[in-house]
């Protein structure tokens, strides 16, 4: 965490009279320190202390369009899914006024815990055995989020789960059209794969979309409980092996290609995690699931991890963002189409 990315600033007097009227703080007049999270690509997320309480604010990235970043739709779905899962942060406000920050935005609470990157993992020095129970841990809420109910808790309306696997693939494809901006022949492979190969029969549960270690907060270093899990941004109704198989994408090994191992950092790296097979076979027996259609799942989520990585790219290639981190994604969109390619000729996802 950093203080604030040069351009990425907030409007100090504006957003502490909303504050102020939403009864968050007692005055205006008050000192305050502003902090922004910096391990996430998407959703900027910020910390503001003041009058000794911790709020975390979000709003969508600069330069991005609405549609894929609905604070509104995102403040809603946290709020509601609290009432059948408890593993949510606590939603304070929500506005569509952007003349407060210049977007809509929304405030909830500060989770305490541990958000385990690659970064945290490593300077934490985490021990082999812990990583099995950090796992179980990752798994037992994947699981329990996808035994919610979403009809009783008000999220009936969040999306089309008939026919959804059918929108994702054709959906994501466009998207990486529209981003490209150098021609990937993997990338081509794969949608035309995927138009072909997708399952038509599938369970219909509520889904994250970007269930990955660094999305939950575990309480303590016991590594038994989480406290929260965050980015529910692209949270809806669907399938949900296509929420497995976007985990599995994000699940890098130590035995993947060093430039899959640069190329999506992440703590699964670290010996004594379960390997991608092994987490496929514990989701069964856990979710009570068949795992059917792997290489098809596994395939989608690397690709739809490709156009979110081509679509930051595309907006850092047009000067809509500066941060540098952006400057080499266009290159991890490739090796991701790449992968996907490989996993289905070869029918293995390890």
């Amino acid at each position: 965490m950093q203080n604030v990315r040069k351009g990425e600033e907030l409007q100090e007097k504006a957003l502490k009279a909303f504050l102020y009227k939403e009864n968050l703080i007692q005055s205006e007049n008050v000192d305050w320190q502003v902090d922004q999270y910096t391990h996430g690509y998407s959703n900027l997320t910020y910390l503001i202390t003041i009058e000794s309480n911790e709020y975390v604010l979000r709003r969508p990235p600069f330069g991005a369009i609405k549609r894929g970043h609905d604070m509104g739709r995102e403040f809603k779905v946290q709020s509601n899914i609290a009432k059948a899962f408890t593993k949510v942060p606590k939603m304070h406000a929500y506005t569509e006024d952007e003349s407060i920050i210049g977007c809509p935005f929304y405030i909830m609470e500060k989770v305490d815990g541990i958000i385990l990157n690659y970064k945290e993992a490593k300077q934490r020095a985490i021990p082999e055995a812990d990583f099995k129970i950090i796992a179980d841990s990752w798994l037992d809420t994947f699981v329990e989020l996808h035994a919610v109910d979403y009809n009783s808790i008000g999220l009936a309306e969040l999306g089309k789960p008939e026919g959804y696997v059918s929108r994702q693939v054709r959906n994501w494809s466009k998207q990486y059209l529209n981003a490209a901006t150098s021609d990937v022949p993997a990338a081509a492979k794969v949608m035309e794969w995927m138009e072909e190969h997708q399952p038509k029969q599938y369970e219909h549960r509520l889904i994250h979309n970007d269930f990955k270690y660094d999305n939950v907060v575990f309480k303590d270093t016991t590594w038994k409980e989480i406290n929260a899990v965050l980015d529910w941004e692209m949270t809806t109704l669907g399938d949900p092996l296509m929420d497995l198989g976007t985990s599995l994408g994000y699940w890098t090994m130590s035995s993947d290609h060093p430039a899959v191992q640069q190329g999506i950092p992440s703590p699964t790296l670290f010996s004594g995690n379960p390997g991608r097979n092994e987490i496929v076979q514990r989701y069964a027996e856990k979710s009570g699931r068949a795992v059917d259609h792997l290489i098809f799942y596994y395939a989608f989520g690397l690709f739809k991890i490709a156009v979110i990585a081509q679509q930051i790219f595309y907006r850092y290639n047009k000067g809509l963002t500066t941060d540098p981190r952006f400057a080499e994604l266009d290159k991890a969109a490739a090796l991701l189409c790449n992968l996907a390619w490989k996993a289905i000729q070869t029918k293995k996802i390890e």
